[in-house]
Order: C-alpha cells, then sequence, then structure tokens
C-alpha cells in the first residue's frame, strides 16, 4: 500500500527491551541502583565542586558542568526506560518523541564541545602555566560554558525543526527504549534527505571537531610533558590529564559505536547494548574516575559523606 494513501499516525508504540518474562524485576531494580547511583555521583561532584574552596579552579568548574550534562541526559532518558521495562513497551506520542530527541540532543552537543573545553584547559595549565591564570578568567570560564550550551541548545533545535516537518504514517514500531533520529527516520512517509543533510552538517562537525581539537591538544600535551626533566614532574603533569583522557576515549567510543559506525539493523540487541551503556554505565563512570583518580576531589567528597553521616548520627 502507497504510504501517501495511509493515515497520520500520532502517537508511536516503544518496544524496550521486550518481554523479560522472569528477569523484568531483577533488570528493573538493576538499571534502578545503577541510575541512583549515577544521579547521586553526578550530584555530590557539583555539590563538592560547589562549596570546597579549594576546587574552585577553571578544570573542576568545567566538571561540575560535566556532571550537570549527565544528569539531564540520564535524567530524559533512563525514567522512561524504567518505566518501559515494567510494562513491556509502551506508546508515546509524536509531539512527546521529538521533545526527547531534543532533550537527548542538548546534552549530548554540550558534553562533546565541554570534554573539548576541558581538554584547552589542560593544555593552556601545562604547556602554558606562566599564562594559565591570565587566559582562563572567570570570564573566559563563562563564556566557554555559556557557548557549549548555547551550540548545544541551537544546533538541536536546527535539527528539532527539520524532524517536525516530517510526516509519519503505517507503521509506528521503535524497536528501541528511547526516540532516536534512525528510527525516526525510517518511520516517516515524507522525504527525510534534507533532515538527514542537516543532520550531517550539523552532528558530524559537532562530534568529529572538539575530537580532533582534543587529539591536537593531547599531541602538544605529550610532547611537553616528556621535555620535562623530573620523572616525578612528568608524572605529576599526566596524572593532572589521565582522568580527562579516559573519560573521553569511553565517551567517544560508545558515543561512535552508536551514530558514527553504528551496528548493522539485524544487530538491534547490540545496539541496545551499546545504548545502555552510554546512557546508564558511562554517566556513572565519569565521576568516578575522577574521584578516585584525583586526591583534590576525592578528599572533599570523603569528607563530606563523613559529614552527612554524623549530621544523620545526631
Amino acid at each position: 500500500m502507497d504510504k501517501k494513501n495511509q493515515s497520520t499516525i500520532t502517537e508511536f508504540l516503544l518496544l524496550g527491551f521486550g518481554n523479560l518474562h522472569n528477569f523484568k524485576v531483577l533488570v528493573f531494580t538493576l538499571f534502578l541502583i545503577v541510575h541512583i547511583m549515577a544521579l547521586t555521583a553526578n550530584i555530590l561532584v557539583i555539590v563538592v565542586v560547589g562549596v570546597t574552596q579549594s576546587l574552585h579552579s577553571p578544570m573542576y568548574f568545567f566538571l561540575s558542568q560535566l556532571s550537570l550534562s549527565e544528569i539531564l541526559f540520564t535524567g530524559n532518558i533512563v525514567p522512561n526506560m524504567l518505566w518501559l521495562i515494567l510494562v513491556g513497551g509502551g506508546r508515546v506520542s509524536v509531539v512527546r518523541c521529538l521533545a526527547q530527541f531534543y532533550f537527548l540532543g542538548v546534552p549530548t552537543i554540550a558534553e562533546c564541545l565541554l570534554l573539548a573545553t576541558m581538554s584547552f584547559d589542560r593544555h593552556v595549565a601545562i604547556c602554558r602555566p606562566l599564562h594559565y591564570v591570565s587566559i582562563m578568567t572567570i570570564t573566559h570560564q563563562l563564556q566557554m560554558v555559556a557557548s557549549c550550551w548555547l551550540l548545544g541548545f541551537i544546533l538541536t533545535l536546527i535539527i528539532y525543526i527539520s524532524l517536525n516537518r516530517l510526516t509519519f504514517c503505517g507503521l509506528n514500531t521503535i524497536n528501541h527504549f528511547y526516540c532516536d533520529i534512525s528510527p525516526l527516520l525510517r518511520l516517516s512517509c515524507s522525504s527525510t534527505f534534507s533532515v538527514e543533510l542537516v543532520t550531517a552538517m550539523v552532528a558530524f562537525p559537532v562530534i568529529l571537531s572538539p575530537f580532533v581539537l582534543i587529539i591536537v591538544t593531547y599531541i602538544s600535551i605529550i610532547r611537553t610533558i616528556l621535555r620535562i626533566p623530573s620523572s616525578i614532574g612528568r608524572h605529576k603533569a599526566f596524572s593532572t590529564c589521565s582522568s580527562h583522557l579516559i573519560v573521553v576515549c569511553v565517551y567517544y567510543g560508545t558515543l561512535s559505536s552508536i551514530y558514527i559506525f553504528p551496528p548493522k539493523d539485524n544487530s538491534i540487541n547490540l545496539n541496545k547494548g551499546l545504548s545502555v551503556l552510554y546512557t546508564l554505565v558511562t554517566p556513572l563512570f565519569n565521576p568516578l574516575i575522577y574521584s578516585l583518580r584525583n586526591q583534590d576531589i576525592r578528599g572533599p567528597i570523603f569528607k563530606y559523606i563523613q559529614s552527612l553521616r554524623l549530621w544523620q548520627a545526631l
């Protein structure tokens, strides 16, 4: 039947993880625990950075913004994912589905840009230490962070507007647990060329350009570190970058596996698994890396947790 003769649909059916049978409660509980841990860890980072005077530096300010992007990202995806696990799938309106995609794209773009901003901060700190204070002023920090979020809102809005012009009819089933651009394009019964063109012009530069900047800055950082005569000095310099480098590798590894080099259509379960890693595990992984590998932030976090325990004991 010609798609043009089919009625326009107003809602999609999200299949989620299908019928998990006896494993439903187990999977729900496991995902809920990881989600709560991720939210707690990221909120704790923001609070500790905000109240600890010794952490009022550009690196930790950018880290708190990174945690904020993770909170917004998981808060948009995970609660609905948990609901789909319990009910075995569910319906969502086209308007709500497109809105979920928008609030998925904003923190994703912002996080890519924030990671590049953090690499620039480390580059200035190691390669130009004498000029660090004059370059990384509070005004400059706020401008960079505001630019990351503003670009996230504007660039995602451009894609959202093009998606909003599509017509959906016929099949309305999305074999996933959130609304992403690929299944939406497959379900459209109108031409998707303009949307694909806009997405390519917006998304690929936003994903790849920060990654290229990170690579370039770290090449410069490594060269500078290798010229440090003291082995202790080299270790100290590299330790300030190692956490960020690990986060970049994990984030871009999962991001590229989903969007740049996605599994084939017959590997939908693999795609869902990678998406779970991207939406559930990575937001927990990032604050843990920074808190466990960095004494400056690990110490205040432990003191803050201890003070909470003492307050509860009273």
